[in-house]
């Protein structure tokens, strides 16, 4: 009979029980309640953690008489719940908790991954984490608000607020598995009468994340929004390599010099797939300006024109701070389109 040993930092209950121990160091300031914050955190934990489609399905099937027993012993066992609270105690007690209070939860879990060496074969060219970032909507009302909200006020005189964040996880172009780091809510900050935006939470997220990294060597992975001049800038000031979108409407003049410069290179590979042969047109041309406005910074363009059986092209560029060549080319498209 075969008997399957549990890594003691590694396995569900190992990472479970760092993370109930950094919720509760979290300050409780609700005094002689049936249920402590980290009681309720936990259980929120569990919400996401089992899959939930919802806090009121949730409700139903932790707390009816005819609980779910599997659920029941998950929640005792592996989150430490003894007493599932109700939704609106939930909702009252994780609504009054900062988001940034929660951070040492994800570098807790962070740390246990490297302890084990989980994160070892997840790196790439040479050593690198690729953390693949972006911004994300998750609440949007016109009726239901808060302090935080931000804004968005429509030509028929209504409003929707909304909250968004900006997250970013670590990512490999061979797994399907990714390892999220704290995400940078975008509120309405305090004092500001202007909503909060993408591009300046992305700077307290890259500030923030090099204050808890400081010497975990980074390649940045995002979209065309972030190949502009001071998120670059931003990015070589935090010492983080960078993968970034880019689109000829957006960067007319950056593709207009690729395609006139006589230095332009290009190689053509061929990859298999389960659906047959797909062939890999590669274009690229190092230290080439960004843009009119900022002539002095240089980048290293890359475009990957992908023809797959159906024979429908596709096309993909970025720009980088990798020198490229042709022995890299492929691992940048792949590290690229990762995220």
């Amino acid at each position: 009979m075969s008997h399957h040993v549990l890594r003691r930092h590694l396995s569900m209950p190992g990472l479970l029980s760092s993370v109930r121990t950094t919720f509760a160091s979290i300050p409780d300031t609700v005094r002689y309640r049936a249920y402590s914050l980290s009681d309720c955190l936990m259980a929120g934990l569990a919400l996401f953690t089992l899959k939930y489609p919802s806090l009121r399905q949730f409700d139903k099937q932790a707390r009816s008489e005819e609980v779910d027993p599997i659920v029941a012993h998950n929640l005792k066992a592996l989150f430490t719940v003894a007493r599932t609270p109700c939704d609106t105690t939930l909702r009252e007690r994780l609504d009054t908790v900062d988001p940034a209070s929660l951070r040492g939860a994800f570098h807790a879990v962070h740390r246990s991954l490297q302890r084990g060496k989980a994160l070892a074969h997840f790196t790439v060219m040479g050593g690198y984490d690729l953390l693949a970032m972006d911004g994300t909507g998750y609440y949007s009302s016109k009726r239901v608000r808060c302090s935080s909200c931000c804004q968005k006020h429509h030509c028929d005189g209504t409003t929707t607020h909304y909250h968004q964040m900006f997250a970013g996880a670590f990512v490999h172009p061979d797994s399907t598995i990714v390892f999220p780091l704290a995400p940078e809510m975008i509120d309405k900050q305090d004092g500001a009468s202007k909503n909060d935006c993408e591009r300046t939470a992305a700077k307290r997220f890259i500030t923030a994340f090099r204050k808890d990294h400081p010497h975990l060597k980074t390649i940045v992975v995002e979209d065309a929004l972030a190949s502009n001049g001071p998120h670059i800038k931003h990015l070589k000031d935090h010492d983080l390599r960078f993968i970034l979108g880019v689109k000829p409407g957006d960067h007319e003049r950056l593709f207009d010099w690729v395609d006139a410069h006589p230095d332009t290179q290009s190689l053509t590979q061929t990859t298999r797939t389960k659906k047959g042969t797909t062939p890999h047109h590669y274009r690229w041309l190092n230290d080439v300006p960004l843009n009119d406005s900022t002539f002095d910074l240089e980048v290293n363009v890359l475009h990957d024109t992908e023809v797959p059986p159906n024979g429908q092209a596709r096309n993909w560029s970025w720009v980088a701070d990798l020198s490229l060549d042709q022995t890299n080319v492929k691992s940048i498209m792949r590290a690229g389109r990762a995220r």
